[in-house]
Parts: structure tokens; C-alpha cells; sequence
């Protein structure tokens, strides 16, 4: 009874430059829930959870461990040859989509020196393709070693997708394994993805902090 009047009322109000992210509540959990798709991120202070699918792609979730605020974010490389930073590129979505959420994070009141991170995702489920799971996972832990950020917990590579839950306050995750028999909605998603980042022009300046 007590979910239901809940489910009732609105969701608690985004943090700016998120109103766009598709919410709903969950019944199971019986809290708010954020859904982000590739090249999405979403920080929360208000208790909610933040889910997705992963299947090459890779999500950080990210958090402040004393204050409970923190995000996820949902990104893949381009399917390029070179994974360095060099690669404008690989700095523009692969940087992009960490410097984003810990700057989000960070301008919420978070701490770096209280950052909690665990990632997730880069499976390899592209047969047909380079690995580019491996080349996120790369990625993203080459990016934390340079930044000095320590990476706390990891469920990464393997033949499965992954559905993700991550409770920010708590800093709690849940992660599902799905079947080979589901693939094919998120191959082709992550297809569809790889495909505009392949036609959108590189310009644009990354802010390094």
C-alpha cells in the first residue's frame, strides 16, 4: 500500500541538465528509477536508482562515499584502430563521458578525495567485430589509473550483456546476466550507436580537471 501511494506522487526533482532522462518507478525496488541509453549519464542525490543494458558498451557508476551522491554514465569507443588519447576521437567520447559525471558529481557537492567507482559492461557480443568491449575496458581503467582515481569494484568482458542497477546512496550495485537468446535488441542499439558517433564531427574542447 505504501508503494502505491508513492507511485502516485511525481518523482523528486532532477538535478539540472537531467530533465531530460527517462524516469519511472519501480515497483520491485519501490523507488525512482533513471533509464540511460548509450551516450547518456545521470547523478542523483534524491534516493533514486539509475539503470541500463550494457552489452560492448561500459558504465562507471560513480560516487561521493560520505555524501551519497553520484551517477552513472553509459559509453562506447568508436570503432577505431587506436585506443591511446591521442585519438581525438577516443578522448572525445571516452573522456567525455567520465569528465561529464565526475564534474556533475563534483559540482553537486562531492568530493574528489571521496570518489568511489565501479565499472561494468564491455562484453563481447559484436562476434562480427574488433573487440570493442576490451578496448572500453581498456579505456576506462587506463583513464582512472591516470587521473589517480581508484577503481573499487568491477564486473567487466565475458560473452553476456548486463543489466545494471546502482543505488548511489548506498552505493550498492546489482547486476544481471542475460541470455545470448535477448542480444539481438541491444546489438543492434549498439550498432545503430556506433554508427553516429562514426558521423558526428570531432570538434569540440574536453575540460581536463
Amino acid at each position: 500500500m505504501q508503494g502505491q501511494n508513492r507511485e502516485a506522487t511525481h518523482p523528486p526533482p532532477a538535478l539540472p541538465g537531467y530533465e531530460h532522462i527517462n524516469r519511472y518507478w519501480d515497483r520491485v525496488n519501490e523507488r525512482w528509477a533513471a533509464k540511460i541509453l548509450p551516450g547518456e549519464y545521470y547523478v542523483s542525490m534524491r534516493g533514486e536508482l539509475i539503470t541500463t543494458v550494457l552489452g560492448s558498451c561500459v558504465s562507471a557508476c560513480v560516487r561521493d562515499s560520505r555524501l551519497g551522491i553520484g551517477g552513472m554514465n553509459h559509453f562506447m569507443l568508436p570503432s577505431r584502430d587506436r585506443t591511446d588519447h591521442s585519438d581525438p576521437i577516443t578522448a572525445r567520447y571516452g573522456s567525455f563521458a567520465m569528465e561529464t559525471l565526475i564534474n556533475d558529481i563534483l559540482k553537486n557537492g562531492g568530493r574528489r578525495r571521496n570518489l568511489e567507482v565501479k565499472i561494468f559492461g564491455g562484453g563481447q557480443i559484436l562476434a562480427h567485430m574488433t573487440d570493442i568491449g576490451a578496448k572500453n575496458i581498456h579505456f576506462v581503467k587506463e583513464y582512472l589509473a591516470l587521473e589517480k582515481i581508484i577503481l573499487n569494484a568491477e564486473d567487466v568482458g565475458g560473452p553476456h550483456p548486463r543489466k545494471v542497477l546502482y543505488y548511489p546512496d548506498e552505493g550498492r550495485v546489482r547486476v544481471k546476466k542475460l541470455r545470448s537468446l535477448h542480444n539481438d535488441t541491444i546489438i543492434e542499439r549498439e550498432k545503430r550507436y556506433i554508427d553516429e558517433l562514426e558521423q558526428q564531427p570531432t570538434a569540440g574542447d574536453i575540460e581536463l580537471f
